[in-house]
């Protein structure tokens, strides 16, 4: 008996180990290709374009929130179509489009302009985050899945700290090097080619399912498959959770509530933090260049990449979901409006640095939580609605806090709107517990 529990878990390990390598490595590349062009236009903002553009921090804060537009309208039937048509197709078709539109946004002639492109750009990208979450549940089983999820979603704080630096450079040594353009205009088209190169890619490389993977020993695509189809069999049985439900559940709506507030930190500090740290000279008498800029900006994103995952592999090990989200969003929550009391650079990135390291915990152990209860045609339905309500953050974050600047000439009234967002967050993951009653009626652990 030892024997075959040795030999399954032997097993288990071996093929879970040949799964993380050959995908989560591969996803997360295309998720830093993701965030990269979604947010770079908040370097391409104080680089340049919104004085070549004629924008205010109010017009900036709109070109950059206008895409989440497009992006929840679409944002369900990209998932549903991913679970019908297949991941390997559709998340193809979602890269090539959003390169292409990523690579046109540098011949922005207005603004205008400026806010059509970023709005078609949204719906191009309708579906990548939440198909990709889908995605790892067909291959990870539920003990394993935060931590697949925080590796995967390194890809934002890498995006960040390695794209800022790479995002200056291209503005600074760039500049009417290629065809005229300004930095900010080469800048977009150079950073939408990965997209459509990594897309084409993505025909050959992604597999569907794991009986379909042929890089799998056959003992190992046996096991793989039985365990996800067993784990969903048993979750549907238990919570029975079909689409159209997922899309009326008061508890989905609510877990789209807490993944709204993490995320209006997260798209209110990657889109304004150039303009905070360019604000230094103002409100610090410093100055630092395009480059500089950028590798200061790094500095929190790198710390939160270092924290996730050890944080998210502390979760699994223990099994406990609530509060492996809500403490670290409440440490955000606390973290942001004191940045408005400090009086140096240094001080003030401090503490940016651990509210950046309490979002990114916040949102590498978040998705457990919707997946441990929705399966199948549910789960597509119901991770893109959480997605999509919690991605609408990404509009009003950088409008509020482009609005708020405008109005009161600081960034000061934006940071507490942003605490109060992730302490919003924090109460409702707390009030609602892990996991809803079972189908039965039976009550589950909340811990």
């Amino acid at each position: 008996m030892a024997t075959a529990i040795s030999t399954d878990d032997a097993l288990r390990k071996r093929t879970l180990k040949k799964v993380t390598w050959r995908l989560v490595p591969f996803l997360g590349l295309l998720y830093f290709i993701n965030y990269l062009d979604r947010t770079n236009i908040g370097f391409a903002g104080p680089g340049g374009m919104s004085e070549d553009l004629k924008l205010s921090a109010t017009a900036f804060g709109i070109a950059s929130g206008v895409f989440f537009i497009g992006y929840l309208l679409l944002e369900v039937p990209s998932n549903m179509a991913l679970h019908k048509f297949g991941a390997r197709r559709w998340i193809a078709r979602i890269l090539v489009s959003w390169g292409i539109i990523a690579a046109l946004m540098s011949f922005v002639p207005s603004a205008g302009w400026l806010y059509t492109a970023r709005f078609v750009l949204g719906i191009a990208e309708a579906g990548f985050f939440p198909g990709i979450i889908l995605y790892l549940t067909y291959w990870f089983p539920k003990r394993e899945r935060a931590k697949a999820t925080a590796l995967f979603m390194l890809a934002i704080p890498l995006s960040t700290a390695l794209g800022s630096p790479v995002s200056g450079l291209i503005m600074a040594h760039g500049h009417e090097a290629f065809f005229g353009l300004a930095g900010w205009r080469f800048m977009f088209l150079l950073e939408g080619v990965p997209a459509i190169i990594l897309g084409i890619i993505c025909w050959w490389f992604l597999t569907d399912r794991p009986r379909e993977a042929k890089w799998l020993a056959a003992d190992e695509r046996a096991w793989l498959q039985r365990q996800m189809d067993d784990e969903e069999a048993l979750t549907a049985s238990e919570y029975h959770v079909p689409a159209w439900k997922s899309l009326a559940s008061g508890r989905v709506w609510a877990l789209a509530l807490v993944y709204f507030g993490i995320v209006y930190g997260l798209y209110a500090i990657s889109f304004f933090l150039p303009s905070i740290i360019s604000d230094f000279k103002e409100r610090f008498n410093t100055d630092f260049s395009i480059v500089e800029v950028g590798l200061i900006n790094a500095i929190p994103f790198a710390c939160g990449a270092l924290v996730m995952w050890f944080w998210a592999r502390h979760g699994d090990k223990t099994g406990e979901r609530v509060w492996h989200v809500a403490i670290p969003t409440l440490i955000s929550a606390v973290a942001i409006p004191i940045t408005t009391f400090m009086n140096s650079p240094f001080t003030t990135m401090v503490l940016v640095s651990i509210f950046a390291m309490g979002v990114m915990c916040g949102l590498a152990t978040f998705w457990p939580l919707p997946t441990a209860f929705l399966s199948g045609a549910g789960a597509a339905a119901g991770v893109a609605l959480v997605n999509s309500i919690g991605n609408t953050a990404g509009f009003f974050a950088p409008y509020i806090t482009g609005f708020v600047k405008t109005t009161t000439g600081s960034s000061n009234g934006g940071m507490w709107v942003i605490g109060a967002a992730m302490l919003m967050a924090a109460i409702i993951v707390i009030a609602l517990g892990a996991l809803p009653k079972k189908k039965n009626g039976l009550d589950v652990p909340q811990g």
